[in-house]
């Protein structure tokens, strides 16, 4: 589990669930965003995202859940860079 898994997993919910979009805004492969977000399911045993095929349709209800917990730690992680500025600036 890491920070990279929870931008891709956030990222993928921002831009509709279009893993091409995702990829793209954060400069980085499609294939890359795919694997690193099925390996993030496998970590945590569970699916985030209801598939149909190879395409991406939505949250699962425990995805749901998890994406709050990536908000929490997201703003969590903008708020450690907001403290480290303000260090630096003194």
């Amino acid at each position: 589990m890491n920070i990279q898994q929870f931008r891709f997993v956030r990222e993928t919910i921002r831009r509709n669930f279009n893993l091409t979009e995702a990829a793209r805004s954060l400069y980085t492969s499609q294939p890359g965003v795919s694997k690193a977000i099925i390996e993030f399911e496998d970590e945590l045993g569970i699916k985030i995202f209801e598939r149909h095929g190879k395409r991406i349709k939505g949250l699962t209800r425990p995805g749901e859940a998890v994406a709050e917990v990536i908000d929490r730690i997201m703003r969590e992680i903008d708020n450690l860079k907001r403290v480290s500025d303000d260090f630096a600036r003194r």
